[in-house]
């Protein structure tokens, strides 16, 4: 398969690292080319692979769309791959349209917040874009996988991986993102994308119900404590917008009575982005005068990034997806997880846990493509592909994934530690 990777950041150099690892000899990655707006930074990536003629480099403007399909037909992919912020989808994902070739991002299309009623009602949500292009996609025979990231996508896998599995009934499923990740000599810091974080913090977080569909509430609402495995701990967790609550209502368990998405954001992190918002420093559409810059983009550009501090940071992060139901008549609960310890996988690919973290999955699912495993056409999310052959390559990628058995007070009861010993 040869790749356009549009986007050479935090998470864009971890594909990279992480793809030219698992296959060294070509046997399905044949070609990835690394595009950025930023041509030193994609050949800085570049230059840490030590391939040109396998990891060429190219700039581009991921809001021209001439510009991604330039180069599309330049080098003749077979997919382009989306590594930007989810600000450029929409032009992303025409442009492999356009061009007739497969698509994979890690996240939606935005959301626009209803207008006069943000708190209670949505507007347009997350990946509406993309979603109404499906027939488009499929009668063209092409695929769009979409928002294949860790949360959303591994967390999606991993819920659809407990309906096939470990219930025959779901009533509910909560995704929860949590970690113990410090900075020395950092008060704040970002572990992905500081616009991305600003946008799905602060906007209206969703959530979906049985009979109410997909409804909003007040940012950092219905906090509620859990306990995180590998030695995390307890920590709190509040709602947050994400594309799992746009995603899973529409193909996991008929039986669902909610679903929700719950992120460990920290005191001191959240009253920072209030305080943002209070001095109107997260607004992202006009300019600040005398610049081209709208004020989110000077914070993004003055905050420590992601990959500044990717190095500092100790400890770990741990994604999961918690599952209640029933199973062979008798109530069951279950969280599916998977744990990233920053020191670890740095020392793996030189890259920080969250990006790292991140950028497993897209390199797993591009894999399973390449190699016809997983197929479709149109427009499609990862939990309308079979889990399981994804979940054995999590092993084969040495990415862990555990499994928690929990009381109905979300308190431990077994470790079963490895999901393949469910298959």
């Amino acid at each position: 398969m040869k790749v356009l990777l549009v986007g050479t950041g935090g998470v864009g150099e971890a594909v990279v690292k992480i793809a030219s690892q698992r296959d060294p000899n070509k046997k399905w990655l044949e070609l990835m080319v690394l595009s950025d707006y930023n041509l030193e930074r994609a050949q800085e990536v570049a230059n840490k692979i030590g391939n040109p003629e396998r990891f060429p480099v190219e700039q581009v403007n991921a809001r021209n769309k001439d510009e991604i399909i330039c180069l599309v037909k330049k080098h003749q992919v077979d997919l382009v791959f989306n590594a930007c912020d989810p600000s450029f989808n929409e032009t992303i994902f025409d442009a492999a349209f356009e061009c007739g070739v497969n698509y994979l991002d890690m996240a939606l299309t935005l959301s626009v917040p209803h207008p006069s009623d943000p708190y209670n009602k949505t507007h347009i949500k997350m990946g509406d874009y993309q979603f109404a292009k499906h027939g488009e996609w499929e009668n063209k025979g092409i695929t769009a996988l979409v928002g294949m990231g860790m949360d959303p996508g591994a967390a999606n896998i991993f819920a659809k991986f407990a309906e096939k599995h470990l219930f025959d009934e779901i009533e509910e499923v909560s995704i929860k993102d949590g970690g113990n990740l410090h900075a020395e000599g950092y008060d704040i810091t970002f572990g992905f994308s500081i616009w991305t974080t600003i946008d799905e913090c602060l906007n209206p977080p969703f959530v979906w119900e049985k009979g109410k569909g997909i409804y909003t509430k007040e940012p950092f609402s219905d906090p509620e404590l859990f306990t995180f495995p590998g030695g995390i701990g307890e920590q709190e967790l509040v709602n947050v917008e994400h594309e799992e609550l746009v995603m899973l209502p529409r193909f996991i368990g008929k039986g669902c009575k909610k679903i929700t998405f719950k992120y460990a954001l920290g005191s001191d992190f959240i009253t920072m982005l209030k305080n943002l918002r209070a001095l109107n420093l997260d607004n992202k559409s006009s300019k600040v005068p005398g610049t081209d810059l709208s004020p989110r983009d000077v914070v993004a550009k003055v905050a420590p990034s992601p990959t500044e501090v990717a190095d500092k940071l100790k400890g770990k992060v741990c994604v999961g997806t918690c599952v209640t139901g029933k199973k062979d008549g008798l109530a069951r609960k279950v969280f599916i997880y998977q744990i990233t310890d920053n020191d670890d996988i740095m020392e793996k690919i030189g890259c920080g846990a969250v990006v790292g973290q991140t950028g497993y999955n897209p390199v797993i699912a591009l894999e399973l493509l390449a190699t016809g495993v997983w197929s479709g056409k149109g427009v499609l999310c990862p939990e309308q592909l079979d889990p399981d052959p994804f979940i054995k390559l999590m092993d084969e990628y040495d990415f862990y994934c555990g499994l928690m058995e929990l009381d109905s007070e979300y308190k431990f009861v077994q470790d079963k530690k490895n999901l393949l010993s469910v298959i």
